[in-house]
């Protein structure tokens, strides 16, 4: 039995039309299936709890239908990791977590490798699945899993104004919905106030003036596909931090196209260090984001990596 957990709404509606075509897919393979709608925000985590709480027994493959947003979701719901197993058949805007782990974008190709890979299983007797790291940010008040990124300042306060903004369900309609968040960045730049922020990991305490952002990589990109830590893998134990500080604001406009190109690492004023646990302060609130998921505002917050949290089939 295979669980679908799927958000009909993602994509601007793109979700109900692929759960459509998965549907074919599945009863012409003959493939058992139990499918769950998400109704409200939060409701993937509770179907996640369900699904890995202590009434069902074995280990459970539950498939997500939906984008990163959804993806968050679940694995901020499961109850007991080692009896669940996911798979994504990716239908959001950003769909960073299908391309930092270089599976299949369109919907049929993701559906159809999932299940390729369970009918090798079941023929081979083998498991076909990989462990991936989780990084957990925790502030006051609360903690979070995330399977892509977490970030303060400029990239979490794009993902909470794009999460506001009807500009993005426009371009999605036109299929552009990338534009939002460099457009979104853009304006952000000159408008957001820079924070004074000692950052403390394994290798020591550093300083930084007028911080723009730093962001907790467990993949290589975010934001729609740009590379701030083009080095990141999810299966090394750690984390990759980036970090733009000190960096005027009108040079940082000239030096966004390097950082969408993944060409940063050596301009100064960005800074990528590789970490299992950082902390973070700042003299001012930072806007925090769990995988483009708004967390709130808060001045103090820890990031850790949880090396082979999370199975995943695809």
């Amino acid at each position: 039995m295979i669980h679908f957990i799927v958000n009909k709404s993602s994509g601007s509606g793109n979700g109900e039309k692929v759960w459509r075509q998965t549907e074919l897919i599945l009863k012409g393979r003959n493939v058992s299936y139990q499918a769950y709608f998400t109704e409200y925000e939060g409701h993937a985590s509770q179907i996640a709890a369900d699904l890995s709480g202590p009434e069902l027994t074995g280990e459970q493959t539950v498939i997500i239908l939906g984008g990163d947003g959804s993806l968050n979701e679940v694995i901020n719901g499961i109850d007991d990791f080692e009896k669940i197993r996911i798979g994504l058949i990716p239908t959001g805007s950003g769909n960073d977590f299908i391309r930092g782990l270089g599976l299949p974008k369109k919907p049929e190709k993701a559906i159809y490798n999932i299940l390729n890979r369970i009918q090798e299983e079941t023929e081979s007797g083998q498991d076909k699945s990989r462990q991936i790291d989780l990084g957990q940010v925790t502030y006051l008040g609360g903690k979070r899993y995330f399977a892509i990124s977490s970030g303060a300042g400029l990239d979490a306060l794009v993902c909470k104004k794009t999460m506001e903004s009807r500009l993005k369900k426009l371009l999605n309609r036109l299929h552009l919905g990338k534009l939002t968040y460099l457009l979104l960045t853009i304006q952000s730049l000159f408008t957001m106030e820079s924070a004074r922020t000692v950052i403390m990991t394994e290798d020591g305490k550093k300083r930084y003036s007028k911080m723009i952002f730093s962001a907790a990589m467990n993949l290589p990109f975010e934001g729609g596909g740009v590379p701030m830590a083009p080095k990141a893998r999810p299966d090394d134990g750690s984390l990759t931090l980036s970090t733009a500080a000190g960096v005027p604001r009108l040079l940082t406009f000239f030096l966004l196209p390097f950082l969408v190109a993944g060409k940063h690492e050596r301009i100064p004023g960005f800074h990528l260090t590789d970490f299992r646990k950082c902390k973070i302060r700042s003299n001012v609130p930072l806007v925090i984001h769990a995988d483009g998921e708004y967390l709130g505002e808060f001045k103090e917050l820890t990031y850790r990596c949880l090396p082979g949290k999370l199975k995943l089939i695809g």
